[in-house]
């Protein structure tokens, strides 16, 4: 009797976890993850080609990371660093974050996503943030590393 008390709970366990397997998210949901490669990039904000991160809420493009990194001074002694890859469909080529224009939010023209200077959705299809660098400055280097 034992047994089949065994058996019977076996089977209710399969058979649930069938059903939450059958009824998780549908396969257009379910969103391929950006590959995480280590890096570690650093600049100097002396550099000519660093002027915007002298002042706050600054953007700039910055090599680094897996399509490029977009970094934001804050203010001073703070700074984002945020990965290009769009988070909504980055396998797709053309799955690319830039600086709109108006230095205000980072968009990505491929799937319309749009987000904040400090990388939260504001907009579009993607329902994650960019991923996010650690940064560190040291005087006048700033260093990005994943």
């Amino acid at each position: 009797m034992r047994t089949s008390k065994n058996l019977g709970l076996l089977s209710t366990v399969v058979l649930l976890g069938s059903f939450l397997v059958a009824c998780g998210d549908s396969g257009s949901d379910v969103q391929p993850q950006i590959p995480i490669i280590a890096f570690t990039t650093t600049i100097s904000l002396l550099d000519q080609q660093n002027t915007a991160l002298r002042f706050d809420n600054g953007v700039q493009y910055v090599d680094g990371g897996l399509k490029g990194l977009i970094v934001v001074r804050q203010k001073a002694g703070s700074y984002l660093a945020f990965e290009r890859t769009c988070p909504y469909r980055p396998t797709d080529a053309c799955a690319l974050v830039s600086i709109d224009p108006s230095r205000l939010f980072l968009a990505d023209t491929c799937c319309t996503s749009q987000f904040s200077i400090q990388g939260q959705v504001q907009g579009g299809p993607s329902r994650y943030p960019l991923r996010q660098y650690a940064t560190s400055l040291n005087g006048n280097l700033l260093t990005i590393s994943n």
